[in-house]
């Protein structure tokens, strides 16, 4: 069994089409997947989605790119309260985002800043969404972790440097990657992957975004965590089965409320 540890099925709005993405998925071996909110209000809305599936759990979070969207930021107590919802099992995705920039700096500092406080009050763990803002990623993990205490952490759909990779290795997190992995000039991440520990990899969708190759430029969905995944256990020089084991397990080891 694979698992897409990220995507959004609230994107996926047509009377149905939630459930029919849902079959395919279980059909293509993704067994389990992970719809995540990006604002307040669509975290509700990955609650509701959860609710309804009996393999989908949600994260619930702000994205650096809404950071801006409602001021002042949102707190990390009323995160930590809507995470008490059994569907729930991780915060995020937050993070930052210097490529679209979409919300000034600090702000998106501030929000992540709550985005961990959030995972540290809850005791689940915080998936980060990281574009051209490798060092200030690092340096708030470290700050907060200071400051308030450890957590856990997924950095989500992997398209960083590899001294991100390290640093977050160092920290105890985590890494997925996505379709991503299988874009002709991702040599780079591709190598990256190769070099993460077998006990700190996971795989993802993203969808309804990144579609993997050979289905690139289509409208991506759960069930190709399968194409992926394939790329994955080859780059790493293991059975297909092999990986879903260990990437489940891994799945498993981060996300325990979803044990």
């Amino acid at each position: 069994m694979l698992i897409d540890s990220h995507c959004h099925l609230d994107y996926f709005d047509q009377p149905g089409e939630q459930a029919e993405v849902v079959a395919r998925a279980r059909a293509a071996g993704v067994g389990e997947m992970v719809t995540i909110g990006v604002t307040l209000e669509q975290s509700k809305q990955a609650i509701d989605i959860a609710e309804k599936f009996d393999n989908v759990w949600a994260c619930i979070g702000v994205h650096p790119n809404h950071a801006a969207d409602i001021l002042p930021v949102v707190t990390p107590e009323t995160l930590a309260d809507l995470a008490k919802h059994p569907k729930v099992i991780g915060i995020g995705e937050s993070g930052l985002d210097y490529f679209y920039d979409t919300a000034p700096k600090d702000v998106q500092a501030e929000n992540f800043r709550a985005n961990i406080r959030a995972a540290q009050l809850s005791g689940l763990p915080l998936c980060i969404h990281a574009r051209d803002a490798d060092d200030d990623i690092v340096r708030i993990l470290k700050e907060e972790r200071a400051r308030g205490g450890d957590f856990t952490f997924l950095l989500h759909c992997f398209s960083s440097s590899r001294a991100l990779a390290e640093a977050a290795l160092e920290l105890g997190g985590y890494i997925s990657f996505s379709g991503m992995l299988t874009f002709p000039k991702a040599q780079d991440i591709r190598d990256i992957a190769k070099d993460v520990p077998e006990d700190r990899l996971l795989v993802e969708t993203d969808s309804p975004y990144l579609a993997p190759v050979p289905l690139r430029g289509k409208r991506n969905e759960p069930a190709n965590t399968a194409l992926t995944a394939k790329l994955l256990a080859e780059i790493k020089g293991l059975s297909p089965e092999a990986l879903a084991a260990l990437t489940t397990r891994n799945f498993k080891t981060l996300f325990t409320k979803a044990a």
